[in-house]
């Protein structure tokens, strides 16, 4: 298409005369000349990044792994807070009474 455009571009500009038939040359050539910029800039901008419709097999895996290693962690957690609760009850009843009989004078 570009051996074309330089033929019809070569006989435009050979024509001596500036009559309409040229001029309508002239515009023709311009309108085909933007035409094939815009065709060849139209696809030069690709998208670079990889587009993800979802998650893997192994990802899921992994989330359900952290999940149940993150519960095991938490129920740890809460047994050991059960514990200190129960002892700080037994501790404060011990000294209470302690307490209690230090005023009574025994």
């Amino acid at each position: 298409m570009s051996d074309a455009l330089d033929k019809a571009e070569r006989a435009v500009r050979a024509a001596e005369t500036d009559t309409a038939a040229v001029q309508l040359a002239m515009a023709a050539m311009e309108l085909a000349k933007a035409a094939q910029q815009n065709q060849v800039q139209a696809p030069a901008h690709q998208c670079q990044h990889q587009q993800r419709q979802g998650r893997s097999a192994g990802e899921w895996i992994g989330i359900a792994c952290a999940v149940c290693v993150g519960g095991v962690g938490i129920a740890f957690a809460s047994l050991a807070l059960a514990i200190l609760g129960g002892v700080a009850a037994i501790v404060v009843l011990v000294l209470r009474d302690m307490w209690r009989d230090m005023k009574k004078g025994r």
